[in-house]
């Protein structure tokens, strides 16, 4: 094999090992719900904010973990709803970005505790598959607005 072929050959290998893994490959059972449990619309809170996630129909496993009907979750915080706003269509097909307004918990945690300044927040789960990419039929909670004094 000459050399511009071997180049050619682990430009296109490694092209295609980067593309990242896409919306619709992980299903999650048709009863799936993700809330949350302390929380509701029109709360008003102190800070620090401690939020305990709720599921059902599925599991939580860390990211990376590969098992069926498990994910794990993500806070959208100060953003539009999934799928809305200038990075919907890419967060569903890409997974969600780490910043801000997008909270991981990759580690399988089940709850966590926000530093919020007061004022009004949303906030809406999203359960992300192994790789952070929203399951094939998302599963969110609704967006709840709650105000920190």
């Amino acid at each position: 094999m000459n050399s511009f072929v071997k180049a050619v050959t682990f430009v296109t290998f490694a092209a295609m090992s980067a593309v990242p893994a896409m919306a619709q490959d992980t299903p999650a059972p048709a009863d799936a719900r993700v809330y949350f449990v302390n929380l509701a619309d029109g709360d008003t809170v102190s800070s620090p904010v401690t939020v305990i996630f709720g599921l059902e129909g599925m599991g939580v496993a860390p990211a990376g973990t590969e098992k069926d009907n498990t994910g794990h979750h993500h806070i959208l915080l100060n953003r539009p709803p999934l799928g809305e706003g200038p990075e919907g269509a890419d967060e569903l097909a890409f997974g969600l970005p780490a910043d801000d307004n997008h909270i991981h918990f990759g580690g399988g945690q089940t709850q966590a505790t926000l530093d919020l300044p007061a004022g009004d927040h949303t906030l809406q789960l999203v359960l992300g598959d192994l790789n952070h990419i929203p399951h094939a039929d998302p599963v969110v909670s609704d967006v709840i607005t709650i105000t920190v004094e």
